[in-house]
C-alpha cells in the first residue's frame, strides 16, 4: 500500500515538474518577443521623429482630454489562477462625426433681406411682433471639445503621418496584449511551484513513512 502510494506521489510530481518547466520556457519565449516589440516600436518612433521633427512627436501634440482605448480586466479562476485580458474599447459613431470648432456669430438669414421699413408705415401687429421676438431669450452656443479623447492618437500627430510611426503604434499595441498573457502565465507558474514545493513535503513524509513500517516489518 504504502509503495504505490508513493509511486503515484512520484508520477504527479513528475508530472508537475514538467509542466512547470513547459511554463517556464514559454514564458521566458513570450518575455523575449515583449522586449522585441520594445525595442522595434521605439526605433521606428525615433525615425518618425526624425522624419517629422522632434517638436512633432512629443508630448506637445497629446489631446488636452484622454481617455483609454484599451482596458485591462483580471479574473480569478476556479482553480485559484488569475487571468488577465484585455479589451479594445470602439469607437461610437457620434464620436466619429466632425466638430465644428468655428462658431458662427449673427443671425443665418435666407433668401433676399427685407428692407426696413418707415416707422409711420408699422402697423400694430408689426409692432407686437417685433417686441415679441426681443424679448426672446439669447442662446448660448455651447463649447465643444475640438479634439475627440477616443479618436485614434495618430491624428494627434496630423493626418498624413509616415509609415515608421503607424509600425509604432502596431508594435505598442501588440505589446500591451502580451503584457496580459505574460501577466497571466506568470502567476501560473507562482502557482505551479507552490504546488511543486508542497508536492515534494508530501513525498518526504510518505517516504519516512514507509520506511518506518518497512523497518518495522522486518523487525517482526
Amino acid at each position: 500500500m504504502g509503495i504505490s502510494e508513493l509511486e503515484e506521489s512520484s508520477l504527479s510530481l513528475d508530472g508537475k515538474l514538467l509542466r512547470f518547466m513547459d511554463q517556464l520556457e514559454l514564458l521566458e519565449e513570450k518575455r523575449a518577443t515583449l522586449n522585441s516589440l520594445i525595442e522595434q516600436g521605439w526605433f521606428t518612433m525615433s525615425k518618425a521623429r526624425y522624419s517629422m521633427g522632434n517638436k512633432q512627436v512629443s508630448a506637445l501634440q497629446y489631446a488636452s482630454e484622454i481617455e483609454p482605448l484599451v482596458c485591462v480586466h483580471a479574473r480569478t479562476l476556479d482553480n485559484g489562477e488569475v487571468d488577465f485580458c484585455t479589451e479594445r474599447v470602439t469607437q461610437s459613431k457620434e464620436s466619429g462625426k466632425d466638430v465644428r470648432s468655428i462658431e458662427d456669430i449673427g443671425p443665418q438669414e435666407e433668401g433676399v433681406r427685407r428692407r426696413n421699413k418707415p416707422q409711420k408705415d408699422i402697423t400694430e401687429k408689426e409692432a407686437n411682433d417685433k417686441a415679441e421676438s426681443q424679448k426672446a431669450p439669447e442662446v448660448t452656443p455651447v463649447k465643444r471639445s475640438d479634439q475627440n479623447p477616443q479618436q485614434d492618437p495618430l491624428k494627434w500627430f496630423g493626418i498624413l503621418v509616415p509609415q515608421s510611426l503607424k509600425q509604432a503604434q502596431s508594435s505598442f499595441k501588440q505589446v500591451i496584449e502580451l503584457s496580459a498573457e505574460i501577466a497571466t502565465l506568470q502567476t501560473a507558474v507562482l502557482n505551479s511551484r507552490r504546488e511543486l514545493r508542497n508536492s515534494m513535503k508530501d513525498k518526504h513524509v510518505l517516504v519516512k513513512t514507509t520506511s518506518a513500517a518497512q523497518m518495522d516489518k522486518v523487525a517482526d
